[in-house]
């Protein structure tokens, strides 16, 4: 089964209250991993050309707030439908069993023992002031967290979140991680070549 891993950072004027609409955002990069070569790569806007037939080729998409920013955002720029990709979304997963939303650091400093290597609010500024290569290691560094807690959680059935001082636990029914039911989506129509 490939999996591709993603996170997408983007730019734009408009943050209401700490709230950022994906409608307001425009996409500066996207990184993924690839479960099938085991490799991080990283896509401009202009490269997202090479981005599709990867998504395409993808049994499974794994993110964090994949299914409210992430793939609504990238869907502006694909032709076809990415929603036709079987995804699973990781603060999705945590918010069902814990009933609120955790923010990817707290996540990653208790279950993997370190954190985020930026803001992800910066990254805009950053873009703007032409460190392209930061935004995108920057990017690429919450694949890997986002990567290596999917991995923690189908090995362990849990994730861990730091709760004011004790560290808790979220147990995760991973079983049907990665299997996608034939009822609930048609294929995925091509939109580039095989």
């Amino acid at each position: 089964m490939r999996a591709i891993t993603f996170d997408i950072e983007s730019i734009s004027d408009s943050v209401v209250r700490g709230h950022v609409d994906v409608n307001e955002q425009e996409l500066i990069v996207v990184a993924i991993h690839d479960s099938l070569t085991g490799e991080y790569t990283s896509f401009s806007r202009e490269e997202l050309p090479r981005l599709w037939p990867i998504l395409e080729h993808a049994d499974f998409l794994i993110g964090y707030n994949s299914d409210s920013f992430d793939i609504p955002l990238l869907n502006r720029y694909y032709p076809g439908d990415l929603t036709q990709v079987h995804s699973l979304d990781l603060l999705v997963e945590v918010q069902k069993v814990l009933g609120r939303r955790l923010r990817l650091q707290a996540l990653a400093e208790a279950t993997l023992g370190r954190g985020k290597s930026g803001d992800g609010m910066k990254a805009g500024e950053w873009w703007r002031e032409g460190k392209q290569d930061l935004v995108r290691k920057y990017c690429i560094d919450d694949v890997r967290l986002t990567r290596e807690l999917y991995d923690y959680a189908i090995e362990h059935g849990k994730l861990k979140f730091k709760d004011l001082r004790d560290i808790r636990d979220i147990k995760l029914d991973t079983t049907h991680w990665g299997v996608r039911s034939s009822a609930v989506l048609p294929s995925l129509t091509h939109a580039f070549p095989i």
